[in-house]
């Protein structure tokens, strides 16, 4: 007796191909179209794509870079420049906001009631804040406001003045402070700003973690004498760790796309820079395509990041 042939359109192996390829086509001719598009309407006004501008000197001046930058030197330096500084805001602000995150995330177990009560008005508060008015506030009514001088905040080691934070061992020359360490004010208050922010996104993905692990866990390391920190360090985190990390992917990546917003702050960020640049050059498709990739580029790289994390996590708690 002959085989029955499956015909092709009920072949379950080959449609799903076929549709992703037919999917594929679709949005590469739309985006050939859109493309197409643009280069027409640039063409047509004069504007076609080009990098020449790149290399030209910037013409202005950015404050508070890591990079040794003039206004004499190019574009594509000043745009490093302001990518530096960018990544100086989102890799402090990654460890910070995590620091802040799971201590609240963690006192909202306390036995205290006071404390857990805390936890929670400041998740609710923060939380429901936007984000730029929080960073206003925090530069202007905050570090803007710090006195200078004599009468700046000092403590062991660190100075709190309108001029910038002071940090190693500071001391006051002609009434003018001086310290290994300075941050700018508007480093600082978008810094505080993001961990601020972050943090009470990060607490309650920790809380989430740490309420998924049974009830049972807490009650065998107390039988076993163990004290609440020793409990959650050895017993209940290591966990909560496969449910905690995927959380976090999500709220580091959306700190490294706030930061953004340090042009409220005054900083002068990847964005801050890149905006200086488009009114300068009119280059608005080149800026933005510069600006999309970087962007893109930081999230991937946190992405992957914590992807491998979170497969390390998942291989470990088996």
């Amino acid at each position: 007796m002959a085989e029955s042939v499956t015909p092709w359109w009920r072949n379950r192996r080959l449609i799903p191909w076929l549709v992703q390829a037919a999917v594929g086509l679709l949005v590469l001719v739309l985006v050939a179209f859109l493309l197409g598009n643009l280069v027409q309407n640039l063409a047509s006004a004069g504007l076609l794509l080009t990098w020449r501008w790149i290399g030209n000197p910037a013409g202005f001046d950015i404050s508070g870079s890591w990079l040794p930058f003039s206004a004499e030197q190019p574009y594509w330096w000043a745009l490093l420049a302001g990518l530096v500084n960018t990544l100086r805001v989102v890799v402090l602000g990654l460890i910070g906001a995590s620091i802040v995150g799971t201590a609240v995330g963690v006192a909202s177990f306390s036995g205290n009631a006071l404390l857990r009560g805390l936890a929670r008005v400041y998740v609710e508060l923060i939380r429901n804040i936007p984000l730029l008015l929080q960073l206003v506030f925090w530069y202007f009514v905050v570090f803007l406001s710090l006195p200078g001088g004599a009468q700046a905040i000092q403590w062991p080691g660190l100075v709190l003045a309108q001029s910038g934070l002071y940090l190693g061992m500071p001391e006051l020359v002609n009434g003018v402070w001086q310290a290994p360490i300075r941050l700018s004010v508007e480093f600082a208050a978008l810094l505080t700003g993001l961990i601020v922010y972050i943090s009470a996104f990060i607490s309650e993905v920790v809380r989430g973690g740490i309420a998924s692990v049974p009830k049972g866990q807490w009650e065998a390391a107390r039988s076993l004498g163990f004290s609440p920190l020793q409990t959650l360090r050895r017993v209940v985190l290591p966990q909560a760790l496969p449910v905690i990390v995927p959380g976090l992917n999500n709220q580091y990546i959306s700190l490294a796309k706030s930061s953004s917003l340090a042009i409220a702050c005054g900083y002068a960020d990847l964005y801050s820079v890149a905006e200086t640049t488009l009114n300068q050059t009119g280059r608005a498709v080149e800026v933005m395509v510069i600006l999309l990739g970087a962007y893109l580029a930081i999230d991937l790289v946190i992405s992957a990041l914590m992807n491998g994390l979170n497969r390390a996590v998942q291989m470990r708690s088996r």
